[in-house]
């Protein structure tokens, strides 16, 4: 069962909203040009964290992290998630700042493609096959000096009720690194659990659209389920990506109390 919204705020709340992300919004702009240049990695992460957990909240955005490993989320990581929404990266820099690898259409996204160009993520034009070399031994190097990265391996944004097969071409710097897989399954809600499909930024709903939609909510949660490491050493990176893929369809079957997303055909790379 889903729903878009129960009950709308009332307009002047989301104008308020809007104006107060825009103001959070230049914040995090002039930080990424007055402050980033001047600190470390280490300090780069808390400031992004903290900004995302505070855009968040002013968006009346719940987030709730199931299955966090005791002491947090290790090094040469790649976080594999699902993807719903614009929301997905800030909720992902909530639970561990990370290195985004990302389709170069993400980079012309209002304000969205801006910051995230600011904190690191790396933009892959797909068609080039050269490019995505690049990134690939790039993304493999950093991993290995022990960073965090994430991808969407569905290559797109669906609305939350259906899981795109994962491509596995992102998954080979994982692989190369000998590092793990961490997935993670995303599902917004309402406070009554039931899923929202609000957020979503899918199909021909535009970024205002869906950024209007966030808005009009009382209020949303959401849930970040993460299942065991899968260890990427050894493996090939489809096997990998269809080994994530079924561990987060399955976190999501149990967070919905047993309804499974739909499924579609045509697995690649």
């Amino acid at each position: 069962m889903t729903q878009r919204a129960a009950r709308q705020t009332p307009l002047p709340v989301r104008i308020k909203r809007a104006a107060r992300l825009s103001l959070h919004v230049i914040e995090g702009v002039a930080t990424t040009f007055l402050v980033f240049p001047w600190i470390g990695l280490t300090r780069r992460r808390e400031l992004v964290r903290r900004w995302s957990v505070r855009m968040l909240r002013m968006l009346r955005v719940e987030t709730r992290f199931h299955g966090v490993p005791e002491g947090g989320l290790p090094g040469n990581l790649l976080i594999v998630a699902n993807h719903i929404s614009w929301l997905d990266i800030f909720v992902l820099n909530t639970l561990q700042p990370a290195r985004f690898v990302a389709k170069a259409e993400l980079r012309r996204w209002p304000v969205v493609g801006w910051l995230s160009a600011s904190t690191g993520t790396v933009f892959v034009e797909r068609a080039r096959r050269r490019h995505t070399g690049s990134v690939n031994r790039d993304t493999a190097l950093a991993l290995r000096r022990g960073d965090v990265v994430a991808i969407f391996p569905e290559g797109t944004a669906t609305d939350g009720l259906t899981l795109l097969p994962f491509k596995g071409s992102l998954l080979q710097p994982i692989v190369d690194s000998e590092g793990h897989v961490q997935p993670v399954a995303i599902r917004y809600s309402g406070v009554d659990g039931v899923q929202s499909v609000a957020p979503a930024y899918a199909g021909d709903t535009s970024f205002m659209a869906s950024f209007w939609n966030v808005t009009g909510q009382r209020s949303l949660i959401a849930e970040a389920h993460l299942v065991a490491l899968l260890p990427a050493a050894g493996r090939h990176r489809r096997e990998l990506a269809r080994a994530a893929e079924e561990a987060i369809r399955t976190a999501l079957v149990a967070a919905a109390g047993g309804s499974e997303p739909d499924r579609r055909d045509g697995r690649r790379a």
